[in-house]
């Protein structure tokens, strides 16, 4: 390689500075929310600053999306009843019994979402959190609620483009120290420290390793890379959250590719060998991975099974696919 390559390739492999996320940051009188109990205008959904889930994050949430079918006139809640039956595992974990059950709240976020009149793509966020006014570091005998809200919500990553991302210096919380396999409010420091030091960098997105030093997850999204004509995933014994579009993918590329997903320890030196690499979850849904701290997945572009398995998903998502209709709740 002469040294103009040399110094192309340098040049290629630095992370070009990533533009600031779209953040939804929402007035106090947009829209409507579930509260104590019934659907009020968001200005009336307030707790006060004594709260316990504020003081020790003593809370779990999910997030849903909702995608507008144009051509159908008609908005599609995905994997609805399956987060709620993940939150009501998270529940369990901090000792929570609220009111509603999951009927109940797939009911109430199908009301919320209508009242809006959408019509375009949505963001469902339910949260139960423990609403007793007390600084006591305890959590049977205090008070469950759960909130619910709502608001409009397209792409907050360019996911045809490639995500740059990087390995984060801060390792995944052990699931002996915090239950990472719940949806915990105040797990998610841990998150926030790793993609904030990542954008801060220039990157897209992080990448967590465990406490023993293999790949665990992104940020808030789970990883497969394909290398040799093989699809892998970390194993849930890497301390990751379970994702439901993970295991959705993993059916999904059985189904359609007649391929099987080994889930598995995976060292952090194996994303710098993989053929193509992707992250899934509710936000980044299907997202490819072009390069890894500074080194390019392969050719830098978004891989072609990555981009196949990115259509047939979000077909599924919009109520386009019969095979999959199963997965989406209509609000209309």
């Amino acid at each position: 390689m002469t040294q103009t390559e040399v110094t192309a390739t340098q040049q290629n492999s630095r992370p070009v500075k990533a533009e600031a996320p779209k953040i939804p940051v929402l007035s106090p009188d947009e829209g409507y929310a579930y509260f104590e109990g019934h659907i009020v205008p968001m200005s009336e959904a307030k707790v006060s600053i004594a709260t316990h889930a504020l003081q020790y994050g003593t809370a779990c949430f999910e997030g849903i999306r909702g995608y507008w079918n144009e051509q159908q006139q008609q908005l599609y809640l995905l994997k609805m009843r399956a987060h709620y039956q993940r939150m009501a595992d998270s529940w369990n974990v901090l000792r929570m019994k609220p009111k509603e059950s999951i009927d109940d709240l797939c009911r109430i976020t199908v009301e919320l979402v209508r009242q809006h009149g959408f019509q375009q793509d949505v963001y469902v966020r339910p949260l139960t959190y423990k609403a007793s006014r007390t600084i006591k570091l305890t959590l049977s005998p205090l008070e469950d609620a759960v909130a619910i809200y709502t608001f409009g919500m397209g792409n907050y990553l360019d996911i045809s483009a490639g995500l740059s991302v990087c390995t984060s210096s801060w390792r995944r919380a052990n699931s002996n120290a915090m239950p990472v396999r719940a949806k915990v409010t105040g797990a998610y420091i841990n998150s926030c420290l790793a993609v904030d030091d990542a954008t801060g960098a220039g990157f897209d997105e992080a990448i967590m390793l465990t406490d023993d030093g293999t790949v665990s997850e992104g940020s808030s999204c789970n990883i497969f890379l394909l290398r040799n004509g093989k699809l892998s995933t970390p194993a849930l014994s890497e301390d990751i959250l379970e994702g439901i579009t993970r295991n959705s993918l993993i059916g999904m590329i059985h189904d359609e590719f007649g391929m099987e997903v080994e889930e598995r320890r995976i060292d952090r030196t194996e994303l710098y060998a993989a053929d193509e690499i992707f992250m899934c979850g509710t936000g980044v849904q299907v997202s490819p991975v072009t390069s890894v701290d500074r080194r390019s997945v392969r050719t830098g572009q978004p891989g072609e099974f990555t981009m196949k398995l990115q259509a047939l998903y979000l077909s599924a998502c919009r109520g386009e696919n019969e095979k999959y209709k199963d997965w989406v709740t209509p609000v209309y």
